[in-house]
Order: structure tokens, then sequence, then C-alpha cells
């Protein structure tokens, strides 16, 4: 029996035991359904091998074939990893469009007396309600803006503020990624559909009828892009601007950025893109600071010389109210915990953010 899910939050309620991907590695690696485990009926050499007989020589061949494939591995799956698993246990399968894959595997589940289902539509069917969210509907998030030049802590000031019990959404932690051309982290990035779950996921463990805090970010974080409808709310979102002297900044980014700043070799290479934007004798002078290790001299030129001027020539676009400038001679801990206590004090002073218009 398959199972229809109207809304992203009925799906993520689903109620069954365990959730189970019977796609290919490649394509769970990709994206898959939040706490869905990989049980794959074809492997990627498999699935593009039925794929290729499918195409070239007969679809009742490649059927033939996948049959043989599908329920081979599966077998497995019931001798292995579901081993253990009692009478009682109800699992949801799907595939790529609740078809063949998903349907033998839940067959099969059925077979052994489990009380097995098959989301309707597979992963796409999924998909269409993360899109819904993300891309065709406006949030219903009130959201307060972070903003501030680099260097301004900003982030660390998102986490200081979950732990105040503020409603947080983390894009750069979300997208693993800093947000700029040093912004690389442990891991790398997610997919982009990948990154779209994650989000979707967040937004929907939030109360939309208190403020959500987040960073004012570009449409891009890294190289995944930020959805329309976030983008649009964002762009439209109150401002909180953080301010701190430029040296204070320097030496902070000096020490956010270190494990970036240790590599010579790599850091060169990203700041090397620059040159069509900055001119070959900025950063050249980039490069001298970095064989001399000086890494605050560094931080301090960069947000001078790019990131700044990045920063001004954005916000020019941007026409959102703005609730406080929030000035900091520290951003040390007990500096950003006085910024976190006065950020706290106007979320309360605003718990209904001001709406702004499209127009």
């Amino acid at each position: 029996m398959s199972l229809r899910f109207e809304t992203l939050t009925a799906l993520l309620n689903h109620g069954f035991d365990t959730v189970i991907d019977v796609r290919s590695p490649a394509e769970f690696a990709e994206d898959h359904v939040p706490g869905a485990i990989n049980l794959p009926v074809l492997d990627n050499r498999e699935r593009a091998e039925v794929g290729t007989i499918y195409k070239q020589q007969s679809p009742f061949l490649a059927r033939k074939l996948g049959a043989a494939m599908v329920f081979r591995n599966a077998a497995h799956h019931v001798e292995t990893t579901l081993k253990d698993h009692g009478g009682g246990w109800r699992p949801l399968v799907y595939c790529w469009r609740g078809g063949q894959r998903s349907g033998s595997f839940g067959w099969m589940l059925e077979q052994i007396g489990w009380r097995s289902e098959v989301i309707e539509g597979g992963y796409r069917s999924y998909r269409r309600l993360v899109s819904a969210m993300l891309y065709d509907r406006p949030l219903p998030h009130p959201l307060i803006a972070l903003d501030g030049y680099t260097g301004t802590a900003k982030t660390d000031l998102l986490h200081m503020m979950q732990a105040r019990g503020v409603q947080v959404l983390d894009l750069e932690g979300l997208a693993g990624h800093r947000g700029s051309i040093l912004g690389q982290m442990p891991g790398g990035q997610p997919s982009q559909k990948a990154f779209e779950t994650r989000l979707a996921m967040t937004l929907t463990a939030l109360d939309p009828s208190r403020p959500v805090l987040i960073e004012a970010e570009s449409s891009k974080i890294g190289r995944l892009i930020v959805p329309p409808s976030l983008w649009g709310a964002l762009k439209r979102a109150p401002r909180i601007t953080v301010t701190a002297p430029i040296e204070t900044r320097a030496a902070y980014l000096a020490r956010a950025y270190h494990d970036v700043l240790a590599d010579s070799e790599a850091l060169k290479s990203l700041l090397d893109n620059l040159r069509v934007y900055r001119g070959h004798d900025i950063v050249d002078g980039w490069f001298a600071q970095i064989d001399a290790a000086d890494r605050t001299g560094l931080t301090r030129a960069l947000m001078v010389q790019h990131y700044d001027p990045s920063y001004d020539k954005s916000r020019k676009a941007v026409d959102a109210p703005v609730l406080a400038r929030l000035h900091t001679g520290a951003l040390d801990m007990a500096g950003l915990e006085c910024v976190a206590a006065r950020i706290e004090r106007l979320l309360a002073e605003n718990p209904q953010p001001p709406v702004v218009s499209d127009s």
C-alpha cells in the first residue's frame, strides 16, 4: 500500500519505526528524507547497467535483470541489517518515484509479516514538498537579520543567542561554509538538495509566531544558493547591525580563520581568484603578508580592500529597516556576552518585527 503525504510536516511526523531509502548510494548521498537509512536494492554500478540495457537493448531484459538484482540485494538486507527486527516492526519505504524498487522491497517485507508501507511518489514527492516551502510559498517566520561587516563575530553571536533560547537559523552551519572566499569548513558543503533538506527541517521545527534570528547573508553561501522564499524574506528582514573597530575585527578574524590562514599555499590559491576583481598589486600585497606570516595584517588588508567594499556594495541593494546599531570595542567572550544581552532585550521589545512589503 502507498501512503500519500500532503504536507512536509506530515511526512516528517510519519510515525513509522524506520524509513528505508532503497535508491542507490549515489542517489542517497545527494539527498534523502531526514532520518532515512540506505538499503539499496541496486547499487551504483547495477543501476547504471540496468539503465543502459533499458535504453540500448530492451526494457524487458532490463526489468528481468533488475528484478534478479533487486531481490538478491533485498534478501541480503533481510539477512543482515534487518535480521534483529521483530514482527511488530513498521518500516516506511521509498525509492525515486515510488515505483518498482520500493514496491518490490515493500512487497517482500510484507510477505515476511512486517507492516511496511511505501511513500507514494517516492523521493520526488518529498522534494516537491521541500520545494513548495522554499521556492513557491512565502515563509511564515518573522526574520530578524544580524548584520555587520566581516569580522564582527555574527556567527558566534548567533550561537550565543540560541543558547539563550532565541530561535536561530544558522545558514552558514547548514551550508557547511562561512560565506566568504576563505569560508571553507571541514567536511565541505552538502549538495544543493541536501542543503534545502537541512533548511526545511530547521524551519519546520521553528515556531512561526516568534522571531527567528538569522545572519544577513548574500544569495549564495559558497557554491550553494539560498532558495528564493528564504532569500526574499531575508532581504526584507529588519536588521540588527553590529559594529566594531577594524583592528578588533582583524584580530578576531585572524583567530576565527586560523585553519585557513595556516595553509599558505592553499590560501594563495584562493586569493589568486580575486585578481580579476581587485587587481594584481593588491593581491600581490596580500601574498607578501602571507609570506611574512602577518596574519592580522592580512585580515585587516582583506577587510579594507575586499570584504568591506563588497559589503557596502551589497547593502545598497537592501532596503530594510534597522532596529538598532550595536557597537562593541571588544570581540572576546565578555564583549560578545554584552552584545548578546542587548540583542536579547531588542528581541523582547520586538516580538513581532516590522513587516516590509515587496513593493
